[in-house]
């Protein structure tokens, strides 16, 4: 592992040097970061820099350049990453959202809605095994958007049989589901989820996941109505904000998110899972972007 020393770059020294606890003081959930917001570290040196940051969980992105599931030996390092969690005390969860992992030549396809899905289908059953592997929160996934030429309803036929085929495997494995709607999917809002579920009869397996910033862009009652729906079936939070008018993954502080509110309907609904920064555009900078970051929430947090 390459020496690093998270405390000389520009802003880390000083949220490294925060005596306070890691994390949000008293705080029923916990803070984490996504490792697609470093893709330029490896994985160990991007704990190594969390760590001294305050986090307490990873949020998996499965594919290059941290962990890929199709690799041979993929288990083996799952449960290497397994141990070296627990050395940290750290929990994770299983992201599914690599841009190109499946397709060297289109972004994030094929999807679950697409003509021919078996590749996504093996690719979600593989993140359901390193899952298991990592002793991890839950898998993340989302629709996809609607291939063209191909009718909404038809979509979500698809979905629903594909999708139940999932959530079947994955509570066979003892692995927890959860269905993020995404601005511009199939599936957009936390109604949108709400209802797929419903048409999939309410397993138990399937929870949700809700992106804070998305919360900005399309859902109509906003951040605090988006969690308070989600309510209970919460199984995974996405930190970073957003504007009105486009879905770009924004630093927090630099979009329209009302944090602190979300923060607060966290701690109303009993939230007790991971909240981990999505910021897959940032990893040029990560340290620093870690460092506010976390700096940006403790000063909402104790704002309440």
């Amino acid at each position: 592992m390459t020496a690093v020393d998270p405390a000389t770059s520009t802003g880390v020294a000083e949220a490294a040097a925060d005596p306070r606890s890691a994390g949000l003081p008293g705080s029923a959930f916990t803070v984490g970061y996504g490792t697609n917001g470093f893709a330029d570290h490896s994985l160990d040196d991007a704990l190594l820099v969390l760590d001294r940051l305050g986090y307490r969980a990873l949020a998996l992105t499965l594919g290059h350049p941290h962990l890929d599931p199709f690799a041979a030996g993929a288990e083996d390092a799952a449960a290497r990453l397994r141990a070296r969690l627990d050395e940290l005390g750290w929990r994770a969860v299983v992201e599914t959202g690599a841009r190109y992992t499946l397709d060297p030549f289109r972004k994030h396809r094929p999807t679950l809605l697409d003509d021919d899905a078996s590749r996504r289908e093996e690719f979600l059953r593989r993140a359901v095994d390193l899952a298991a592997v990592l002793g991890a929160d839950c898998v993340s996934l989302w629709s996809g958007v609607l291939p063209e030429g191909v009718a909404a309803g038809l979509a979500h036929e698809r979905l629903r049989s594909r999708l139940d085929g999932l959530v079947a495997y994955a509570a066979a494995s003892g692995v927890a589901l959860a269905f993020e709607p995404e601005p511009g999917m199939l599936v957009e809002t936390v109604a949108d989820a709400l209802r797929l579920r419903a048409d999939l009869g309410d397993p138990g397996t399937l929870g949700l996941t809700v992106d804070l910033g998305h919360c900005v862009v399309v859902e109509p009652e906003g951040v605090v109505g988006a969690l308070r729906a989600a309510g209970s079936l919460l199984r995974n939070v996405q930190v970073d904000d957003m504007r009105p008018v486009a879905h770009e993954h924004l630093e927090l502080g630099h979009g329209s998110l009302d944090l602190r509110a979300a923060l607060r309907t966290l701690v109303e609904i009993d939230y007790r899972g991971i909240a981990a920064i999505e910021l897959p555009r940032h990893g040029h900078d990560a340290p620093a972007v870690a460092a506010r970051c976390m700096t940006a929430l403790r000063a909402a947090w104790e704002a309440g």
